[in-house]
C-alpha cells in the first residue's frame, strides 16, 4: 500500500494515464433533449480539458483558487472538472437544488473566482463572480500557447464539496488530489468495472456519482451519462446501450421496481452489478430486485464525503457478504465502534483511518471538527458487527431518538414494516410527544395494487416486534420526496407529520 502511495501522491487527480490521451474509445455517452445523443472519446476528452486547463491557466490565478460548477450531468461538465484540477485550481460542484441564497452563500465562503453551468441554472444567481455557461460558448474555449498540467502536492487540494446541508448550512468538504487518487487506483486495481458498461444517472455534485466517473475514466470503460434521474430514461438507457454496471440510491430504484409497465417494456438482461449507496437497503427492496433481476449481484456500498467511498470489501476467508451487511473492513482502512458509554465494542457510532479522509471543514471554526484526538474520523453512523466481522448499518446517530425511555433507530422500525407482505417501502420518523418524549410514526409505499388498512399494519407491527416500535400514526403514499441527493427527504416528511397531526387528521 506505501508503493501505491508514494505512486499517486505527485498524481493531478483530473488528468489520465498516459495510455488513455489517444485512445479512441469512447468514453462518455449523453443523451440530448431532441433525441439524439453526444459522445466523445477519450483522446477527445483529454483534449478538451488540457484546453479548458489552459484557458484557465492563463487568467493567472493563484494555484489553489475555486472554480465552482452549478448545472446537471453533461460532457461540458466533465471536461470543467477534470480542467480545473488539470489547471491546479479546485472545483466546487454545487448542488443545482439548493435555494438561490445558499448558492450565493457557497459562491461567497468558498470565494469561487468563476462559475460555470447551465444557462438557465446561471440565471437564478445573483452574484459578481464571472460566468460562463455550459454549450455553444463552451465547446471550443479559446487558447494560444501550451499547457503543463499542475503537479501536486500531498496536501493540494482538488475538491470542496458542500454537503447537502441537512444539519444546517452546507459544509465545504476539503478534498485533495493524494486523498481521491488513493481513492480511484484502489478501486481500478480491485478490477470493479472491467469490462462494464456503467450508468451514472445521480448528480455529480454528491460523491457517489462523483467518484464513480473518475473510476471509470481510470478504468477505461464506456459510461452513459444522463443528465438526471428520471425513472423511464433511465430504464430504457439501460436497454438501448445493454448497460451492465449501475449505481443507484436506494429510493431510485424503488421508483422504478413501482412502475411494472415500464420494467416489461425494456429489456434489462444485460444489467450484472447494481451498487447501492448512500441510504440503507431494505429487505423488500433485495427481494424486489431479486424478482426483477435475479442475475444480478447487488453491492450494499457504504461511504461519506468527510470519508470517501472505500471502507468495506469482501471478506479475507472468502466468505460470502450476507445480504444487508455493508462488509468486511478494506485493508487500506482502520475502523473501530464506540458506544454511547465511549467504549469500543462491536456495536456503537463508525470511527476509520483512510488515505481518503478531508482535511476537514472549510472555515468552519463554529462546528466541531468530527475527530477525535488521535486522528480518527467520526462517521456518526451506528453499525454493528458480527461474529465474523461483517459489518451491518443500523442508523445515524443524529436520527435515534428517545420513547418513554428507550431508544428507537428509524431504520429498526422501517425493517419491522418492510417485513409485512404488502408493503414495499417505510420511511419513519420521530415527532414530539408531551408524554413519550418523541413518538415513531410511519409513512408507508404499499406494494403495487396492494390495499392495507392502518389498523392492521400497527397490530402486524405488535405482533412481530416490541410494542414500543410499533408506529403510532401510520399514512399511506404513492412516493416519498426525494432531496437533491434523491434521498428520502425525511425532513419534509417529518414536516407534513406534524402538520396532520396538528390539524388532527387521522391516520
Amino acid at each position: 500500500m506505501s508503493d501505491l502511495l508514494s505512486t499517486i501522491q505527485s498524481g493531478n487527480l483530473g488528468a489520465f494515464r498516459t495510455a488513455l490521451h489517444h485512445s479512441q474509445q469512447v468514453a462518455f455517452i449523453t443523451p440530448q433533449p431532441d433525441g439524439q445523443e453526444q459522445a466523445i472519446t477519450f483522446e477527445q476528452l483529454n483534449q478538451r480539458a488540457d484546453a479548458f486547463g489552459l484557458s484557465l491557466q492563463q487568467f493567472a490565478w493563484p494555484i489553489g483558487s475555486r472554480v465552482a460548477i452549478l448545472a446537471r450531468n453533461s460532457i461540458d461538465y466533465i471536461v470543467s472538472l477534470l480542467g480545473i484540477m488539470r489547471a491546479g485550481l479546485v472545483a466546487v460542484p454545487i448542488n443545482f437544488r439548493f435555494p438561490a441564497a445558499t448558492i450565493e452563500h457557497i459562491l461567497a465562503d468558498s470565494d469561487s473566482q468563476l462559475l460555470l453551468g447551465d444557462e438557465d441554472q446561471l440565471s437564478r444567481v445573483h452574484t459578481t463572480c464571472p460566468q460562463i455557461s455550459f454549450g455553444r460558448e463552451f465547446i471550443h474555449p479559446p487558447q494560444t500557447g501550451s499547457f503543463s498540467c499542475f503537479d501536486p502536492d500531498p496536501q493540494d487540494l482538488a475538491l470542496l464539496l458542500y454537503t447537502s446541508g441537512s444539519t444546517g448550512i452546507p459544509k465545504g468538504v476539503r478534498l485533495t488530489h493524494s486523498s481521491h487518487r488513493w481513492v480511484v487506483e484502489t478501486r481500478r486495481s480491485a478490477q470493479e468495472l472491467h469490462h462494464e458498461r456503467v450508468l451514472i444517472a445521480a448528480p455529480f455534485y454528491h460523491m457517489n456519482a462523483l467518484a464513480l466517473a473518475l473510476l471509470t475514466l481510470a478504468s477505461q470503460v464506456t459510461t452513459i451519462l444522463l443528465p438526471q434521474f428520471e425513472a423511464e430514461a433511465y430504464v430504457a438507457a439501460i436497454s438501448r446501450h445493454r448497460c451492465s454496471w449501475l449505481t443507484a440510491v436506494p429510493p431510485m430504484l424503488a421508483m422504478i421496481l413501482q412502475d411494472k409497465a415500464l420494467l416489461e417494456k425494456h429489456d434489462l438482461s444485460s444489467v450484472r452489478v447494481i451498487r447501492m449507496g448512500s441510504a440503507p437497503v431494505s429487505n423488500s427492496l433485495y427481494q424486489l430486485l431479486h424478482q426483477w433481476l435475479p442475475q444480478v449481484r447487488i453491492i450494499n456500498a457504504y461511504g461519506t464525503t468527510e470519508g470517501g467511498p472505500v471502507v468495506f470489501a469482501g471478506h479475507p476467508q472468502d466468505l460470502t457478504t450476507p445480504e444487508g451487511a455493508q462488509g468486511y473492513p478494506h485493508p487500506g482502512v482502520s475502523v473501530r465502534l464506540r458506544n454511547s458509554h465511549g467504549l469500543l465494542g462491536d456495536e456503537g457510532v463508525l470511527e476509520l483511518k483512510s488515505p481518503a479522509l478531508m482535511q476537514g471543514y472549510h472555515q468552519r471554526p463554529d462546528v466541531r471538527p468530527p475527530f477525535t484526538d488521535d486522528g480518527w474520523y467520526i462517521t456518526g453512523d451506528v453499525f454493528r458487527r458480527d461474529a465474523q466481522g461483517f459489518f451491518w448499518f443500523i442508523g445515524r446517530h443524529d436520527d435515534m431518538f428517545v420513547c418513554g425511555g428507550e431508544n428507537i433507530w428509524p431504520g429498526e422500525v422501517e425493517k419491522l414494516l418492510e417485513r409485512h407482505p404488502q408493503v414495499q417501502q417505510a420511511c419513519v420518523i420521530g415527532v414530539e410527544d408531551a408524554i413519550k418524549g418523541h413518538k415513531p410514526v410511519a409513512w408507508i409505499i404499499p406494494k403495487s395494487g396492494e390495499k392495507i388498512s392502518t389498523q392492521g399494519l400497527k397490530q402486524w407491527a405488535l405482533e412481530y416486534g416490541p410494542a414500543y416500535l410499533h408506529p403510532r400514526h401510520i399514512w399511506f403514499t404513492d412516493s416519498f420526496p426525494l432531496a437533491g441527493t434523491n434521498k428520502v427527504d425525511r425532513r419534509e416528511l417529518r414536516h407534513r407529520a406534524e402538520q396532520r397531526l396538528q390539524q388532527r387528521e387521522p391516520s
